[in-house]
């Protein structure tokens, strides 16, 4: 396997390599016909392909055959022009829609163009979904010819869906192919299948191995559907057995089985098993009524003109809007809650089978949408989980949203800090250490029955994953009914990666739950106890991986997804995912809190796409967030080894974003050499932080930009649109709408700007290469410290504890809103020097957040530092919300400071 093994090694390459692979034997191929290349090359070639060939449906059995036989028989223009075929088809996926392209027999016409254009406005494509399906059986493999035949024969027109099998011998066939063929979204299990499989080939190893799946002395079909769902839970299994399938299917550890068959009944009755499983996903109940409600003829008297688009077309004023948008967004609108519509705030109909549908996909008990953005979503958690006096261990530079969730709410913050990245102006995660040193601190002040949750971010803007199940355990040792709320506004995609799942909420929390429910368990978490002593010291405690007690444990997760950031959802699609084995004490409370924050007018077009979006992940996700993993790998790569970008630019990796004491793995980056998919998954389980690779921080001031003098120049020049910069960084995002040919434009930007900075210092000479040398040292090397938070001042401690931080930011909140007390002081001047040398102290009447870095380095209450100022005013940003230069830092004024702690 020459150049395709290290792709195939890497595994996250794997989907990309295989259409580059086939150019690669087409190109082989024309060289032989022309008289170029040899025959031994394009067999080399295709026999590195086979292994991985045999885990799709095209081009199958009968076409490969044909290549052989074109090959063997030196017809070198026969080969050739298949070869070609084989690869466009796989280009276009043109093999979906046109039976003609499995025949050898049947090729496309010189006049005919295959469909890969999106249908026209108004039409649906008349294309059925395509789809493949796995069988794992025990035939021998000279019948599986046969037995595709005889499920292709089962197809009937009526049929919603279309699907191709793919037949495999054994266990480790059978997790190659669902891992490596994101096609694949149904499987059908066989009974009495050998683990091994039939080839001795470097791929199985290099996917198996990191996966832990080696265990051989297992090799039933209960084990290997659970092996599936672990790495794909969106697929549908299915098993067919020859023997007492009634006591198979009350198996407790068939969960992971949709239907048990008896394997000599009816096999028509799997055919409709199958398509009615896809059908299950398929349906998006919100969405389908909505296109029901748009074709009924309705007579509209609320409060929405926009309705029916009545008001829209007949105008000769504002045609061209709905010209622009289409009839069906207009027919599709409605304030009304019935006639077949549903109510977001107290959903009952399809609205609620929907968000049921959400919660299944997403591994949730419950989903809420929302409308209104994760904002929203953030403050609707944190209302409905806090109470005033309330302690939450916070994030200090978690997003807006849940500082001001607790203005709201009353809630004492206990702030922790994120380990910082000075040099590129930003943080990074909060480190497990520092949670669990303020879980102590409370516990040795007697508070610890006060707090109440746990919220941080992950992943963070700039990809740093927690390892959610390690921070989770050890709190919960440490306090066995904490809530944990995790914002993963920018991971939601994460759901449908094995690769990404276990560093999610939702996926830690299933671990934990499966590990809770183990008998082993119990006996880990007293032998630990017994380790520790009766009363191990808080350095003992600090340094042990801490086990909770799994009798005591109320397992209680909350995530946040901005479903629009990563999925196909309409702009502030959000959901709110619970799993709460207590939520029925605080559902009252969240209801409560929807009808705080959610619009009693949501949109209805917003609901539809948050639908859809879930619809399309369950069905291809798996494979959009490869290719998006693909596509930021392919980024990473163009630019930092690319000879001439590189000079000016680069793509951060792991090392730099991550210090080493919290990558135990020793991992340093996807693209470093000896990286594998084994190194990557070791990082992956082990790391207390771990590099989302979607997420690429590329450093622009070593080209002299700032990152938002960056970004503009990217967006007002070459139409390339990213939001999130540093001060000498800008983030780029892959996601699953992303195309090679992004990258490639991207690429030819980059070697343009670079072109321009060199042709400027060639030809500005030496004062144009020192002034350039100066602005990147300026950038580079001249940066600002990055403020902690300081303190709350005295006055607005509340109750707290004499040695930790928490502090009642809604009192120093809502104190801002006298104007009378308080005061501005220029940012730059005497006076505020003179204040941080000699008093009185300067107390934040308000939040203060740049962007970038978008973190709030001012609270309500807190007392300002020289650090803080310092960095202030080296901030070249423009936008800092909260801050009037004009006027200067809004303060509290020092005698009302006084008289307020004279009370």
């Amino acid at each position: 396997m020459s150049n395709e093994t290290a792709h195939i090694d890497q595994f996250l390459l794997i989907h990309s390599a295989r259409a580059d692979n086939w150019r690669a034997v087409t190109t082989l191929a024309d060289a032989w016909a022309l008289g170029r290349g040899e025959r031994a090359a394009m067999e080399t070639a295709l026999a590195g392909l086979e292994a991985v060939e045999e885990y799709h449906a095209y081009p199958g059995t009968q076409l490969l055959t044909a290549l052989r036989e074109r090959i063997a028989t030196n017809d070198a223009g026969g080969a050739a022009k298949l070869a070609r075929r084989i690869s466009n088809s796989l280009l276009t996926r043109a093999y979906r829609g046109r039976p003609a392209e499995w025949d050898v027999h049947d090729e496309m016409s010189p006049t005919e163009v295959a469909d890969v254009m999106p249908p026209a406005t108004g039409e649906t494509g008349g294309r059925r979904p395509y789809f493949e399906a796995l069988f794992v059986n025990s035939q021998p493999s000279a019948r599986w010819p046969a037995f595709a035949r005889e499920i292709g024969r089962l197809r009937r027109p009526e049929d919603p869906f279309i699907y191709e099998p793919v037949i495999v011998g054994s266990f480790e066939d059978a997790i190659c192919a669902t891992l490596l063929n994101p096609d694949i979204i149904s499987v059908v299990l066989a009974e009495g299948f050998p683990y091994h499989s039939r080839h001795d080939a470097p791929v199985l190893r290099s996917v198996l191995d990191p996966l832990g799946e080696t265990d051989s002395a297992d090799m039933s079909a209960l084990r290997l559907a659970r092996a599936l769902r672990r790495v794909r839970p969106e697929l549908d299994v299915y098993l067919l057995s020859d023997r007492q399938v009634e006591k198979i299917a009350g198996d407790p550890t068939a969960d992971a089985i949709r239907r048990v068959f008896y394997a000599v009944e009816e096999p028509l009755e799997m055919h409709l098993a199958i398509l009615e499983g896809v059908q299950t996903r398929y349906e998006t109940p919100f969405f389908d009524n909505l296109k029901k409600y748009a074709r009924r003829p309705i007579g509209t008297f609320h409060a929405l003109p926009i309705a029916r688009g009545k008001s829209v077309f007949k105008s000769d004023w504002i045609r061209d809007m709905g010209e622009f948008y289409g009839l069906n967004l207009f027919l599709a609108e409605s304030s009304a809650t019935t006639g077949g519509l549903d109510s977001l705030l107290e959903p009952t109909g399809n609205i609620k089978r929907s968000q049921d549908m959400a919660a299944r996909a997403f591994g949730a008990d419950h989903v809420f949408f929302v409308t209104n953005g994760t904002s929203t979503s953030n403050k609707m958690a944190v209302q409905a989980l806090l109470a005033p006096g309330d302690i939450a261990v916070v994030d200090r530079n978690c997003h807006k949203s849940h500082h001001y969730g607790m203005v709201l709410t009353g809630a004492q913050p206990y702030y922790v800090e994120a380990f910082p990245m000075t040099a590129y102006s930003m943080y990074g995660a909060v480190p497990l250490a520092t949670i669990k040193r303020a879980l102590l601190a409370l516990r040795a002040e007697g508070r610890l029955d006060r707090l109440k949750l746990l919220d941080l971010t992950n992943c963070t803007f700039d990809g740093h994953m927690y390892n959610v199940r390690r921070v989770m355990e050890e709190c919960l040792a440490i306090k066995h009914d904490l809530i944990f709320l995790w914002d993963e506004a920018w991971s939601g995609f994460a759901r449908f990666s094995p690769f990404l799942r276990p560093r999610t909420a939702m996926g830690a929390a299933a671990e934990i739950e499966e590990w809770l429910r183990d008998p082993a368990s119990v006996d880990a978490y007293e032998k630990q106890q017994a380790d520790l002593g009766d009363t191990p010291s808080d350095e003992a405690l600090l340094t042990t991986r801490l086990i909770p007690d799994p009798r005591l444990v109320r397992l209680r997760v909350y995530q946040t997804n901005s479903t629009h950031k990563s999925m196909s959802a309409i702009r502030q699609g959000s959901m709110l995912l619970v799993k709460d084995v207590d939520f029925h004490t605080v559902e009252a409370q969240f209801h409560e809190a929807v009808f705080t924050h959610a619009s009693t007018s949501p949109n209805q077009q917003l609901i539809a796409s948050l639908d859809v979006a879930r619809r399309q992940m369950e069905l291809e996700g798996y494979g959009l967030v490869m290719n998006a993993i693909e596509i930021a790998l392919k980024i990473r790569r163009a630019i930092n080894e690319h000879p001439l970008i590189s000079k000016y630019f680069r793509a951060l990796g792991a090392a730099d974003m991550i210090p080493e004491e919290y990558r135990q793995s020793g991992f340093t980056d996807y693209l470093a050499p000896g990286s594998t998919w084994a190194t990557a998954v070791k990082a992956m389980q082990e790391d207390e932080f771990y590099l989302d690779p979607t997420r690429i921080t590329v450093v622009c001031g070593t080209a002299g930009f700032d990152g938002t003098q960056f970004k503009g120049l990217l967006a007002n020049e070459y139409g390339i649109q990213l939001n999130k910069t540093s001060r000498n960084s800008v983030l780029l995002q892959s996601n699953i709408n992303n195309t090679r040919s992004d990258v490639a434009h991207l690429v030819r930007v980059l070697v343009e700007i670079c072109h321009g900075i060199e042709k400027r210092l060639s030809d500005g000479g030496e004062g144009e290469r020192a002034t350039f040398a100066a602005r990147v040292k300026s950038l580079m090397t001249d940066v600002p410290d990055l403020p902690n938070f300081s303190q709350f001042h005295e006055i607005f401690r509340g109750d707290a504890g004499r040695t930790t931080p928490e502090g009642d930011i809604r009192a120093a909140f809502f104190n801002a809103y006298d104007p009378s007390l308080c005061e501005y002081v220029p940012l730059i001047g005497d006076e505020c020097d003179r204040r941080l040398r000699e008093g009185p102290e300067m107390v934040s009447a308000n939040f203060v957040i740049p962007y970038p870095p978008g973190f709030p380095i001012m609270v309500p209450g807190q007392v300002l530092t020289q650090e803080t100022i310092d960095f202030m005013r080296k901030l070249d940003v423009k936008e800092i919300h909260g801050y009037e230069k004009a006027r200067g830092l809004k303060l509290v004024k020092p005698e009302a400071v006084t008289a307020k702690a004279k009370r």
